[in-house]
């Protein structure tokens, strides 16, 4: 397995597990919550096949990386992936985040600027800002966030169930875009993820990420379904569209949270065309 060392709690390091496929501009997938760069099963082939380099790696706390009790924040979360980036010294990359990876993606641009990467995804992600208080009426109720909290603290793995309903929709498409097997695969891969982690996360959520997009001056593209019942598009990918200039807004009609398993075959040609494509001179 391949690590890297970002930090260290007490006596131990915190290493981000990673992998690094192929050869050509890097692409860097950043996964959502709560589960792990094995979430993008159905884009690193597309991507390789298409003459991609692919790099994904864990979120601290999730997957096989370390599981340290701190971190959880967008700053380090986002001083993280600069470590992999200049580890593996990647030059004109596209980032790639999905759901909370999202929020990587805006912080690092905002905090580490845009010398290594060419291009940016928003995928079903968290931004621009989740709570809803007088300066953001489209945001939601503190108590939403609270009672996921409350939740996670009695009981992570029946949460962990009924989060999945909603995160592929399942009185829709369970059993027909996303198996009970894969449903099965995804409730493994988030109960084995650091509790504390998981509970820290939601608190991370609520991050302020409007400055960090209206200076993203790079090529930009959205995607989000319009049955999103984790992030509702009109308070998150609707309005990430908005705050970043001249970025491009692919809306999946019908399509859940987890659209890059349930829909994997419209996003995939969505984003190899993004790619694909020269910005004008």
């Amino acid at each position: 397995m391949n690590y890297i060392t970002v930090g260290k709690e007490n006596s131990c390091n915190i290493d981000l597990y990673y992998e690094d496929h192929g050869a050509g501009k890097p692409v860097v997938l950043i996964h959502g919550w709560p589960l792990s760069s094995a979430s993008w099963e159905k884009q690193v082939p597309a991507l390789l096949r298409a003459g991609h380099r692919v790099i994904v790696y864990d979120r601290r706390g999730f997957g096989n990386s370390s599981r340290p009790a701190v971190g959880y924040d967008y700053d380090t979360l986002a001083d993280d992936l600069h470590r992999l980036m200049t580890t593996l010294d990647l030059r004109e990359a596209t980032l790639v985040g999905f759901s909370m990876g999202g929020g990587e993606v805006a912080r690092y641009l905002g905090r580490h600027g845009t010398e290594r990467v060419k291009k940016a995804v928003f995928m079903a992600a968290v931004t621009p800002f989740l709570l809803k208080g007088a300066d953001n009426p489209a945001g939601v109720e503190a108590s939403v966030f609270e009672a996921i909290k409350q939740a996670i603290l009695a009981d992570r793995p029946a949460f962990l169930t009924s989060f999945l309903l909603n995160f592929y929709n399942l009185h829709a498409f369970g059993g027909k875009k996303v198996s009970d097997e894969a449903v099965r695969l995804s409730w493994n891969i988030a109960a084995g993820a650091s509790p504390k982690g998981t509970l820290d996360c939601v608190q991370a959520w609520l991050t302020d990420f409007r400055d960090d997009l209206i200076r993203v001056d790079l090529p930009t593209l959205v995607i989000h379904g319009d049955d999103d019942r984790i992030l509702p598009f009109a308070a998150t990918g609707s309005r990430t569209h908005e705050a970043v200039k001249g970025s491009r807004m692919m809306v999946v009609a019908g399509a859940p949270h987890g659209l890059n398993w349930t829909h994997a075959e419209e996003v995939n040609r969505e984003l190899l065309a993004f790619l694909e494509e020269e910005p004008a001179i």
